[in-house]
C-alpha cells in the first residue's frame, strides 16, 4: 500500500470534545496497517526524515554493563 498522505499546515479546526470523540471513532475505522502508515508518516514530517530511509538509532549513547 502506498497511499500518499498531505499534512496541510494551514489548517486547523478547533473541536469540543465530542467533535474529537467523533472524529477518533472515524479515523478508527482504518486498518492497523492503515494507521501505522499515518503514523510513520506524520513522524517522518515532525522529525524531518525521509520515510523510505528513516534514520538509525545512536547506539553509541549506551554501553553494557554486567552487574
Amino acid at each position: 500500500m502506498s497511499t500518499l498522505y498531505k499534512l496541510d499546515r494551514t489548517a486547523f479546526k478547533a473541536m469540543t470534545a465530542e467533535e474529537a470523540d467523533q472524529y477518533q471513532r472515524d479515523y478508527s475505522k482504518e486498518t492497523l496497517e492503515e494507521r501505522l502508515e499515518i503514523a510513520l508518516y506524520l513522524t517522518s514530517i515532525a522529525y524531518n526524515f525521509d520515510m523510505k530511509n528513516p534514520p538509525g538509532m545512536d547506539k553509541t549513547l549506551f554501553s553494557v554493563r554486567s552487574l
